[in-house]
């Protein structure tokens, strides 16, 4: 048994170390100095958001949660947990939301048209089949990898993988209930969970700085896209102004003023479902992730944003709303990043094997069907992060190639809420068929 404590338990200062780091990144990416203009040419400032909190985590500085870890890395007493993230995803993610949909254009959003929704699709199909193939190429070299009986069999704790990976932590949930995997190996599949998306997260986010070149790779027509980032862009030019203390005021008031009827209302709706729908009620059920308050949360503060957007509450841009709502944003990236311990890619070295074949197949398939609709990177990565990451993970990657465009991926990330478990349980049931093959 370790003792995994870290330095700093106290979630006032990690979330002081996490702003110290927000900032000197910000002061280096802004600098005039050479060096760090080609340093952040080759390192978006979003990756290093993500990736330095990481850091922090891996050298024991500050820790999602602690306690007791046995030998396989799975920790087996838990002494403390960060709510650093749990903040950032509950109270700042949904007044984000709110900000950064003050300004939206629905009809520039319908005009995108059907590519958005196919990469999403095709990222949900990459993760249905690419959890049977990987399972049947790793039983190949060695069976005992995807082996097991019973509540033990490995394809049952995959499947809270793809629960994950097509809806959420609801929809995890839900599979882990429906399966019966045994709760006592369920934290070497969380850890699988974890390092293979956070790779794919890097990667994504690396890619948002060359994404120029990879559309052309694509032959993508990404016209669309710019003309909903010049809409908003010369929206908020034109009702620009020097925002003052009310402004302020009145920004953040309606931004958690939404979060507050948000949670209300999602708190109210899930209850409700869990007393008297049967089928959310029975964890072994496909519905029951409707009774997620984190779904209807998110669902609750994107529906009242859009609805702002056509009041004299959107004039509300021009004073900051979506760059208060970006540092929101900021703040969840590197509350993401800190959930990452660098040296749990080494543990499970096999399930982890298993994850990137599973996860090269998702990419693989959402590359070739990106090239043949020469859908623009941007479709790419947010319908895969819609998928992988969730409401969580899908605007952030949005907003990162501009605010305007973070509920393309909330939308995107609601979608996959409602076909997650559905997707889940099919996938499961053809790595039965692999496993037992």
């Amino acid at each position: 048994m370790k003792d995994t404590t870290p330095f700093f338990t106290d979630d006032t200062i990690v979330f002081g170390l996490l702003m110290l780091l927000l900032g000197f990144i910000f002061y280096t990416s802004s600098s005039v100095k050479p060096h760090w203009k080609k340093f952040y040419k080759y390192i978006p400032a979003l990756l290093l958001a993500y990736m330095l909190p990481g850091v922090l985590t891996t050298l024991k500085i500050i820790s999602p949660e602690w306690g007791l870890e046995n030998e396989q890395g799975s920790l087996v007493e838990v002494y403390g947990t960060s709510q650093v993230y749990y903040i950032s995803s509950r109270y700042l993610l949904p007044a984000a939301l709110v900000l950064m949909t003050l300004s939206i254009d629905l009809k520039a959003i319908y005009n995108l048209g059907p590519k958005a929704l196919i990469m999403f699709l095709t990222g949900t199909v990459g993760i249905i089949i690419g959890g049977p193939l990987a399972v049947l190429l790793v039983s190949i070299v060695s069976p005992e990898t995807v082996g097991g009986a019973g509540p033990d069999a490995v394809w049952r704790g995959l499947s809270t993988l793809a629960g994950s990976w097509i809806g959420g932590g609801a929809n995890q949930a839900a599979m882990l209930e429906i399966y019966g995997y045994n709760t006592d190996n369920y934290a070497g599949m969380v850890i699988v969970d974890i390092v293979v998306a956070n790779i794919w997260m890097a990667i994504l986010l690396l890619g948002i700085g060359k994404s120029d070149k990879i559309d052309k790779w694509l032959k993508a027509d990404n016209s669309a896209i710019e003309v909903l980032k010049e809409k908003v862009s010369t929206y908020s030019e034109k009702i620009s102004r020097n925002p003052g203390l009310t402004d302020y005021m009145v920004i953040l008031g309606i931004a958690f003023t939404v979060v507050g009827i948000s949670h209300f209302g999602a708190t109210g709706i899930s209850n409700f479902l869990k007393s008297n729908v049967e089928a959310v009620q029975d964890t072994t059920s496909a519905m029951s992730s409707f009774g997620s308050q984190f779904f209807w949360m998110i669902t609750i503060a994107t529906v009242l944003g859009i609805a702002l957007s056509f009041t004299r509450f959107k004039q509300y841009e021009g004073a900051g709303a979506s760059k208060l709502g970006s540092v929101f944003i900021w703040i969840l990236v590197a509350s993401i990043g800190m959930k990452m311990d660098l040296t749990k890619i080494a543990d499970n070295p096999g399930l982890i094997v298993v994850g990137l074949i599973w996860m090269a197949i998702h990419v693989a398939l959402m590359i070739l069907i990106a090239k043949i609709i020469k859908a623009p990177y941007f479709f790419l990565a947010v319908g895969s992060k819609a998928n992988i990451g969730g409401a969580a993970s899908a605007p952030v990657v949005a907003a990162a190639f501009h605010p305007s465009l973070a509920t393309v991926g909330v939308l995107l990330a609601v979608f996959g809420y409602v076909v997650g478990t559905y997707g889940a349980m099919f996938c499961a049931e053809l790595m039965k068929i692999a496993a037992a093959g």
